[in-house]
């Protein structure tokens, strides 16, 4: 198997979970977040909007804005290739149909955070391993826009188990994650 293959037979995988599987899964997910002490520490938290039945992150979005955490979410700049953080205060209010169908904040509500400010992200992707690595849509998104954040800052990828795998080919260019979080258990590297 390579990459491609294992993309697809992911994103196979995680589109057949029914909605209430998702929802309770992610639900569980949330919840070990919430007791990362990095998490918990943080101030300005980044998170991706999920599509295609990623785990779901508007728990833990309304969470952090209850709790008077400041909240970034990217907007995606394909034609420079990255990723440009902006704050929300309201969610979902803030936001509307962006790049790929995912949403983003509207032009209106377009709020540039600095990526050295942020102190928690979360982060999406396609599959892990037991290592931390990470395998992604491909785009490299992620990967260019972890390398600006300070060096301590902490990340997390949620997941479910069934996007936990022995080998997700990583290679030089690929950002490994400081915490995997799915259903199950919270790995840490």
């Amino acid at each position: 198997m390579d990459k491609k293959q294992l993309r697809k037979e992911i994103i196979s995988l995680r589109m057949s979970q029914p909605e209430e599987i998702v929802k309770e899964k992610s639900a569980r997910i949330a919840e070990k977040v919430k007791g990362i002490p990095e998490f918990q520490k943080a101030g300005l938290v980044m998170f991706y909007i999920e599509f295609r039945n990623e785990v779901i992150t508007s728990d833990l979005i309304k969470y952090c804005l209850e709790n008077g955490k400041r909240v970034v979410i990217p907007i995606t700049d394909t034609k420079n290739t990255r990723l440009i953080p902006s704050e929300i205060k309201d969610y979902p209010g803030d936001l509307t149909s962006g790049t790929w169908g995912i949403l983003e904040p509207k032009p209106e509500c377009v709020r540039p955070v600095e990526p050295k400010e942020i102190d928690f992200v979360i982060v999406p992707g396609v599959s892990f391993d037991e290592k931390g690595n990470r395998l992604g849509y491909g785009g490299g998104f992620y990967d260019r826009f972890l390398r600006l954040l300070r060096p301590e800052v902490s990340f997390a990828a949620l997941a479910f188990e069934l996007q936990i795998r022995d080998n997700v080919y990583p290679e030089a260019h690929d950002y490994p994650m400081r915490y995997v979080v799915t259903e199950d258990r919270v790995m840490k590297f």
